[in-house]
């Protein structure tokens, strides 16, 4: 992928007005709402991580469950990314606005069943239609922010939607964790929550009508496949990097003798905590994010090897700590760098395509890791080889990015 990486001509923003009021309560509300529901899916990612132990001991008895009950976190993912690229058309002809209040409230059905279910075959079924809910509502609530904002309104609101997905995590962790501690199936009565965002969004967000009448028509071109396989490849590399602390330091922890599911949510929202920091450092770094990638790779390598070596808890939250600040900055670095490849007419397509490369990542992070611990012997082997991996492809990054990649953005220049 020579140059895949490279920055792409410089995108023109949207100039246009932004159709709905950009202040006021009734605007704090719509943002409040489009950020809420753009965490769901990252509540589906994390919020069981933390007694996955205690799921895998209920399901003992069941053929296969060390490679099942991790699935039951992660086939959401596996959902979404086989139906984002779709998402886009899914949207378009039903009308984003309807099509969020129905899959929000579809998402606590789906997501409270495992309280009354009892094979391990069902749950996991039930997380995979959480996952088709999760990709209706992330795709709405990214649309809905284009088309509601443009401008650099739009990049501060895409922004704010990724850091607040981080920082949900960690509230998410100590919640899974807490709850987790009467019982592996408590946690699933948080998905409920959505019930209370659903009649708020049927009366707060206005209707677009699904039409993107601020678009400046031009020409129409080829879809840049080329430009964006090389980020969509990266990111799905990217992807396992980022859930490998969330997925298995519950079973990390676990190895070292830490078996209260208190204790390791917090320890897990302690590092995912660190995931703020790191894109709040993206953030004011002012940096191109083809220039910050070789070092958020770089640092998640480190912290991958420290954890590898651990031999007790707090050093192992140490290393996961290293490890999120460098995912904080990976994150909305490859977002970014995606969305600076794409025009304003391509973005639906190219965002769908993005979503699934990083949640397909999701859903191969612990079957990759379980493959790894095979033939290496422990966890906390994969790990590290993971994180050899990481540091290589941060090596090959450094080595392959243009002198234009190494220069931040200037005050006057369009941000990607």
């Amino acid at each position: 992928m020579p140059g895949s990486l490279s920055p792409s001509p410089t995108v023109a923003e949207d100039a246009a007005v932004s159709p709905v009021p950009v202040s006021g309560p009734a605007h704090l509300l719509r943002v409040t709402l489009l950020m809420a529901g753009s965490c769901l899916p990252i509540l589906g990612a994390v919020l069981i991580a933390p007694v996955l132990p205690k799921m895998q001991d209920h399901f003992a008895s069941v053929p296969g469950a060390k490679a099942l009950v991790p699935l039951a976190l992660t086939v959401p993912a596996l959902a979404l990314a086989l139906l984002a690229p779709f998402a886009g058309v899914i949207v378009d002809r039903l009308g984003r606005r309807r099509l969020l209040i129905v899959a929000t409230v579809l998402y606590a059905v789906f997501g409270t069943a495992p309280l009354w279910l009892e094979s391990l075959g069902a749950i996991i079924a039930s997380r995979a239609l959480v996952g088709v809910a999760e990709a209706a509502i992330m795709t709405c609530c990214t649309t809905l922010i284009g088309d509601y904002y443009s401008g650099q309104r739009r990049v501060k609101y895409l922004a704010l939607q990724t850091m607040c997905a981080s920082a949900s995590a960690t509230v998410f962790f100590v919640l899974g964790g807490a709850a987790g501690s009467a019982g592996w199936r408590v946690p699933f009565w948080v998905y409920a929550v959505s019930l209370v965002l659903a009649p708020l969004m049927a009366s707060a967000l206005p209707s677009t009508g699904g039409e993107a009448a601020s678009v400046v028509q031009g020409d129409r071109r080829p879809f840049p496949w080329r430009q964006l396989g090389g980020i969509c490849a990266l990111t799905f590399f990217g992807a396992m990097v980022f859930y490998t602390v969330p997925v298995e330091m519950s079973y990390l922890l676990d190895d070292l003798g830490v078996e209260n599911s208190g204790v390791i949510g917090l320890a897990t929202a302690v590092a995912s905590a660190a995931t703020v920091g790191g894109a709040v450092a993206f953030a004011r770094l002012k940096r191109a994010p083809a220039a910050l990638l070789p070092g958020a790779l770089a640092v998640c390598a480190v912290g991958f090897g420290v954890m590898s070596v651990a031999g007790n808890a707090p050093v192992l939250v140490v290393g996961a700590v290293i490890n999120c600040v460098g995912t904080g900055m990976l994150l909305p670095a490859l977002l970014t760098s995606a969305m600076s490849r794409l025009g304003f007419e391509d973005r639906g397509r190219g965002t769908g395509l993005w979503m699934a490369a990083f949640f397909g990542g999701e859903f191969v992070c612990p079957l990759v890791l379980l493959g790894g611990e095979a033939v290496v012997g422990s966890l906390a082997g994969a790990v590290g080889v993971l994180g050899v991996a990481a540091g290589g492809v941060a090596v090959g990054l450094l080595g392959r990015r243009p002198a234009a990649g190494r220069r931040g953005w200037s005050r006057g220049s369009p941000r990607p």
